[in-house]
């Protein structure tokens, strides 16, 4: 059970990363050929359910949204966030079960 959990979890996170690393980098894109932008509330909430490290990656490859200090401030605290949830999880034992 324990295993399967972790299991899971990796793949959710991994998978998350990857979107949100990609997010910023879909928005740099478009940013720079004046299209329709991914809000920037979608950002920050693909980093708050998991994906903060690849938004904050994706910031630093793409060069985006370095320079906003809510992205300054508030990426960090989801890594921060994400962090305490997973050590909580991990180490705690707390059950995440949607039975």
């Amino acid at each position: 059970m324990k295993t399967n959990f972790l299991r899971w979890s990796l793949v959710y996170l991994i998978a998350i990363n990857g979107i949100a690393f990609l997010a910023y980098g879909i928005d740099k894109y478009k940013a720079k050929h004046n299209r329709y932008r991914i809000a920037e509330a979608t950002l920050l909430l693909l980093a708050y359910i998991g994906g903060a490290y690849g938004a904050l990656f994706g910031m630093r490859v793409w060069h985006h949204k370095t320079r906003k200090r809510k992205f300054q401030i508030l990426v960090p605290l989801a890594i921060l966030f994400c962090s305490l949830i997973l050590l909580g999880a991990f180490f705690f034992h707390i059950p995440f079960s949607f039975r």
